[in-house]
């Protein structure tokens, strides 16, 4: 009989393989388990705690953005988001119907007994049913909320028990909505804490301080918001074994870390004077591209002021200033007849134009203000020998670069300006001299020095979307010819290069301030909620540029420009300034010839300019420098200078800012010799007493009237006068048709003649603008109007010009 039953070695190998099978199955299991309970612990927790737990962020406050001095830039408010919980909604539906079925009962069987306050008013009314309180919520709501009742209805009606109404709700409007709805017992209306940023002063300093909307910044809210955001916080609730989250009873609250906040360099009283007169700059000289200007400490590259018009609202970012801006789009894009889209689109670009920061994020042409760099560099290399070289201007100079043959001019047509020393090419404003200068340094120094001055690269200013500037590089490149000699001679004299604002004050900086060029910066610190100071921008030297040397000479040759030139030139009595003024043509600009008005073509010259003006103060050891920029003045001949536009405009902000900062004058000889006196105050003086006091003082007089004691003067006790003005006073009383005398027109007159006729008239005068004695001078503005009938004596205000440039 066969033995069906498994031998030994059958159940070993069946023993075995099941032990192998089980082994590997736990071992499995095992590692499963290992991995699940240690390796992603974290992850499977999350998903458990997603389960269970409901989430939601509570803002944290936005650090607050302040000036100098402590006035606030930007802050944040609490505002809350209104929410409904619509399975609690309804369940407060219910109740309310529930007292209000209670309450009919207790009136039929004489059971309800109202009550009232001290005035006599019901307490505890409910309405006719809980469908009518409904209706009224809904419009209530939308009326508060400024919602379609629409949205509270289907908010209502939804399933779940978070849907929210709307955020950025006032405290004032959220205290009404939570009356109303506890007058009624409910509780399904819910409020988080959230915050608004507001923005209390407006357009000013608007490209710097920037603006957050969301996800969306600009300015410092972008470049410094991880020190401005904070850390929000969270709201954790339960949930049951449904997943339908548990009352808001049982959730806890994570409070959020506030926000730091923001110190700028910036004072507030400096910029708004910024502004002003750019904005005077700009309406005055028809504008097309925006003002901009920078104020800064050349030592240390802190920003005290940094402005641009039109600039805009920080609190409706998106309302577009003035049509400049999009005039200047459909310019560009040859429009002269828009269709709806088409100005939708330029309204669009025009926005995002002018949120943009000019002063850091567009290049210009820098014209004659270059010169201060070519110069520089010049005297760095010692190319020429300052005391002996001279060039010959003859108003045009020819240049040949292979078949290419190109003649350019000087701004002084032929004959030129003739034979001029290196300081008089300088403050003459020379073309074909600084030619000359950039062909001795080369190609090759050129280029080294426009990267040596930054022009090259981000100045590293702490503000965001900063632009380069740009030149022809040395060697073909994809796409781009090397630099030509031809193209040499134009940038020498800053037309071939384009740069930054911020780019070009910071160079200038590093030509007077000893050779240094500095990082500029507009936070001066960040200060955390308990007051600690968590950063701290100090003076940043990125190189050294040119010697210390070469820099005292810049310093010197360029307040020789304005004493030499004070017609194109801030020139400010008491006052050591140093200058250059600029005009350049903008060719990366597309011309444009036709008027958006009446779409016809304008005749004349069709290019557009960039006119400015760099100045520093004081000469000898330099504490301001101040850039402002006028892109795309009238191109009409002779408005479109830098001296004509950007000059003035500098010498109004200066005259106003270096009185704030309490930088007092400090007369030289010849400016206290003819400077303006002030009238003192004579009347009720004995007529002997007021006469030697104006001996002593050095001022004119006479005496109208057989009187012993003055009864009246004029000018009258602190008005100014020239050195050369006269007192007169009265010593008996007079009508006031006997003391009255007819200005003169003066306008266009010189200063020998406006001079004459002043005293002819018994008035008196004060020059502004230009030193009235510089050759080809005249006045331009006189303070009455011609034919006016003044009290003798009174101070006409000349505003002298010259038809001198030297941009």
């Amino acid at each position: 009989m066969i033995n069906t039953n498994p031998s030994k070695a059958m159940k070993f190998r069946t023993k075995f393989v099941m032990t192998a099978v089980f082994s590997v199955l736990f071992v499995s299991v095992a590692a499963n388990f290992f991995k699940i309970s240690v390796l992603d612990n974290k992850t499977y927790q999350d998903m458990a705690n997603n389960q269970h737990f409901a989430s939601m962020a509570v803002s944290a406050h936005r650090g607050s953005i302040y000036d100098s001095k402590g006035v606030v830039f930007a802050k944040s408010a609490t505002v809350y988001t209104v929410f409904v919980d619509p399975k609690q909604f309804n369940a407060d539906v219910k109740s309310l119907q529930s007292r209000i079925d209670k309450r009919n009962l207790d009136k039929a069987s004489g059971k309800y007994v109202p009550k009232f306050d001290e005035e006599g008013n019901e307490l505890d009314v409910l309405p006719a049913s809980a469908e009518e309180f409904v209706a009224k919520a809904t419009e209530f709501i939308s009326i508060k909320l400024e919602i379609a009742q629409s949205k509270f209805t289907s908010a209502i009606n939804a399933e779940g028990q978070y849907r929210e109404l709307k955020g950025k709700v006032e405290k004032a409007t959220v205290d009404e909505i939570n009356e109303f709805f506890d007058s009624m017992g409910f509780i399904s209306i819910g409020y988080n804490e959230d915050t608004k940023r507001y923005y209390p002063q407006d357009d000013l300093a608007a490209s710097v301080v920037g603006y957050t909307n969301g996800n969306v910044y600009y300015g410092i809210e972008a470049s410094y918001n991880k020190y401005l955001s904070g850390v929000d916080g969270r709201t954790i609730s339960a949930k049951d074994s449904h997943g339908n989250a548990l009352p808001y009873k049982y959730s806890k609250t994570y409070d959020p870390q506030d926000g730091s906040d923001v110190y700028l360099t910036i004072d507030r009283e400096i910029q708004y004077i910024l502004e002003k007169y750019l904005k005077e700059m700009t309406e005055e000289n028809y504008v097309k591209n925006r003002s901009c200007a920078i104020l800064m400490n050349p030592k240390t590259g802190a920003i005290l002021g940094m402005a641009q018009y039109p600039s805009f609202n920080l609190n409706d970012p998106r309302e577009l200033n003035g049509d400049m801006l999009i005039n200047k789009v459909y310019n560009e894009k040859n429009i002269y007849s828009p269709t709806e889209k088409e100005k939708e689109d330029a309204e669009a670009e025009a926005v995002e134009r002018q949120l943009r920061n000019k002063c850091v994020s567009e290049r210009y042409e820098p014209g004659s203000v270059f010169k201060i760099i070519t110069a520089a560099s010049t005297l760095e290399e010692k190319t020429i020998d300052t005391d002996t070289w001279s060039h010959y201007c003859r108003g045009v100079e020819t240049f040949k670069d292979g078949q290419r043959e190109l003649e350019i001019h000087c701004h002084k047509l032929p004959p030129g300006h003739g034979m001029r020393t290196f300081q008089e090419a300088l403050t003459d404003s020379c073309n074909p001299a600084f030619m000359e200068l950039g062909k001795l340094l080369g190609i090759e120094k050129f280029h080294s020095y426009f990267e040596a001055f930054g022009f090259a690269e981000e100045t590293g200013i702490d503000l965001p979307a900063e632009a380069v500037g740009d030149i022809p590089p040395i060697e073909d490149t994809e796409g781009r010819k090397a630099m030509t000699h031809i193209d040499l001679a134009y940038s020498a004299f800053g037309q071939c290069e384009t740069v930054t604002p911020i780019e070009l004050i910071t160079a200038c900086s590093a030509a007077i301030n000893g050779g240094y060029l500095l990082q500029p910066y507009v936070v001066d610190r960040v200060v955390d909620g308990d007051g600690n100071i968590v950063l701290k921008n100090e003076r940043t030297v990125r190189r050294q540029v040119i010697s210390e040397d070469t820099s005292t000479k810049m310093r010197q040759a360029l307040r020789t420009v304005v004493e030499d030139n004070p017609s194109g030139n801030v020139d400010i009595k008491g006052y050591a300034i140093g200058g250059k003024s600029g005009t350049s043509e903008r060719r990366s600009e597309p011309e444009v010839v036709r008027n958006l008005n009446d779409n016809s073509v304008t005749e004349g010259n069709s290019l557009e300019y960039g006119a400015s003006y760099v100045c520093f103060t004081p000469a000898d050891d330099p504490e301001l420098i101040l850039l402002v920029l006028a892109d795309m003045p009238d191109n009409s001949p002779g408005a479109y200078y830098g001296s004509k536009c950007a000059v003035p405009c500098a010498e109004k902000i200066l005259k106003e800012i270096l009185p704030y900062l309490g930088m007092s004058p400090e007369y030289n000889e010849e400016e206290l010799k003819n400077r303006d006196i002030n009238v003192p105050l004579l009347t009720g003086a004995s007529i002997d007493d007021a006469k030697k006091t104006l001996d002593e003082m050095g001022i004119r007089h006479v005496e109208i009237g057989n009187g012993i004691e003055v009864v009246e003067q004029s000018p009258q006790t602190g008005k100014a006068i020239s050195k050369d003005g006269c007192v007169y006073l009265y010593t008996e009383k007079y009508t006031e048709s006997e003391k009255m005398v007819k200005v003169p027109y003066l306008i266009g007159c010189s200063p020998e003649v406006a001079n004459q006729s002043i005293y002819l008239y018994e008035l008196n005068y004060t020059a502004k603008g230009v030193v009235s004695s510089q050759s080809g001078s005249y006045v331009k503005k006189q303070s009455y109007e011609a034919g006016t009938y003044v009290p003798k004596g009174t101070t006409i205000e000349l505003e002298f010009e010259t038809d001198t440039f030297t941009d």
